[in-house]
């Protein structure tokens, strides 16, 4: 079983203008690490994953998944 972790960061960091830079720093972790987060190289700790949540204000589902988000615009059956 894959223990991938599919996520909205890049989304969430965009609509707010911020770069990885700024969003790592208001984490404490490294601007690489929201890198590997947005391309899904890298899973967070729970701990994390509930930072960047209180962070963007959004309950953590919102942001993070198991299974794939649909793509913003398509069409539901």
């Amino acid at each position: 079983m894959s223990e991938i972790v599919f996520n909205r960061i890049a989304m969430l960091r965009t609509e707010r203008r911020l770069t990885r830079r700024q969003l790592a720093d208001a984490l404490g972790v490294h601007y690489q690490t929201i890198g590997y987060l947005e391309r899904g190289e890298y899973s967070p700790s729970l701990y994390l994953a509930l930072r960047i949540s209180e962070f963007f204000e959004v309950p953590v589902e919102v942001i993070f998944s198991t299974t794939p988000f649909p793509r913003i615009g398509a069409q539901t059956a």
